[in-house]
């Protein structure tokens, strides 16, 4: 059995705090220096971007937001 945890982000933006439960030996991989795509495949792209970059999925849709309308 696969043991997880949950990893408290706090968005660099926003200052609201995120968690993410992830995989414990993923994790781990992850900081060993495996692409955390590989490591943690469960995850969404929007979970997987707030733990490399501590953005929040709603910042980031602020900050790169498209206004070509």
């Amino acid at each position: 059995m696969s043991m997880t945890c949950v990893v408290a982000v706090p968005c660099v933006k926003c200052k609201e705090l995120k968690e993410v439960d992830v995989d414990f030996e993923g994790f781990k991989s992850w900081q060993s220096g495996e692409f955390i795509q590989d490591a943690l495949p469960e995850l969404s792209a929007d979970e997987r971007e707030l733990l490399i970059s501590g953005i929040c999925p709603k910042c980031w849709d602020a900050m790169f937001s498209s206004d070509e309308d």
